[in-house]
């Protein structure tokens, strides 16, 4: 298919909250924790991103996967419900087979249309990230997995944005970063990137920084008409 935009782009995904739904483990943790599913597995989400940014901060880093278990064993302790070792390693498991967002495929095949370079752009770790793609089927519509566990930091170090660009050869002006996390756009812009929010919730709030995505969607599937708008 010939492209009808003129002016192509590296695009690099997010994963967790972009392309997949961290919040669906709430379905299994019914099972496991009943009421209290849904704070769960806030809880745990709040907390895995929070370690993520102290351990980069303090310079004092661990794994993403690591991140995630620790934070899974203080969602434990916070709401007095501690789970079985079988149990908490199914959860752990289940972080490889999380639910692809609805639109992400056809987004990606149409993207990959119009001439852009994608690929996948995580806090976690390669190999993790791989698998969980896999599982989904979107790895094949990606190029590459660029991990931050290269540089052994997190987003939003401008390290690791920075580090984006050259893994896809782009100049950092041409390199974007997709994502419905506010604060991983925020990070983006400020290391130069260009950066398109992926607005999942309508009442979503993003933070007053004065700093603005470059594009607003609610799904990934509307990107590409965002783009071809721009040559129009």
């Amino acid at each position: 298919m010939e492209s009808s935009v003129e002016k192509t782009y590296a695009l690099g995904f997010d994963i967790y909250g972009t392309l997949v739904d961290p919040l669906a483990l709430v379905e299994p943790l019914q099972a496991l924790v009943g009421e209290q599913a849904v704070q769960f597995a806030s809880l745990w989400r709040t907390k895995q991103l929070e370690y993520s940014f102290r351990r980069g901060l303090m310079r004092r880093y661990a794994d993403f996967d690591v991140c995630t278990r620790q934070a899974l064993r203080y969602t434990q302790r916070a709401l007095r419900c501690e789970l079985p070792e079988s149990d908490q390693g199914r959860l752990l498991e289940a972080y490889l087979y999380l639910p692809v967002f609805p639109e992400v495929v056809a987004g990606l095949a149409a993207l990959k249309a119009q001439g852009h370079r994608l690929v996948a752009f995580s806090n976690g770790v390669e190999a993790s990230i791989r698998a969980l793609l896999a599982n989904v089927r979107v790895l094949p519509h990606l190029e590459d997995v660029v991990s931050v566990d290269d540089l052994r930091t997190f987003k939003p170090d401008p390290e690791v944005y920075a580090y984006l660009a050259r893994r896809t050869g782009r100049a950092p002006a041409e390199t974007w970063l997709v994502s419905s996390n506010a604060w991983d756009v925020i990070g983006a812009k400020a290391a130069g990137l260009r950066a398109a929010w992926v607005k999942r919730q309508p009442d979503a709030v993003f933070d007053p920084w004065d700093v603005e995505p470059d594009a607003v969607v609610s799904h990934l599937d509307e990107l590409p008409a965002w783009f071809d708008r721009q040559v129009k």
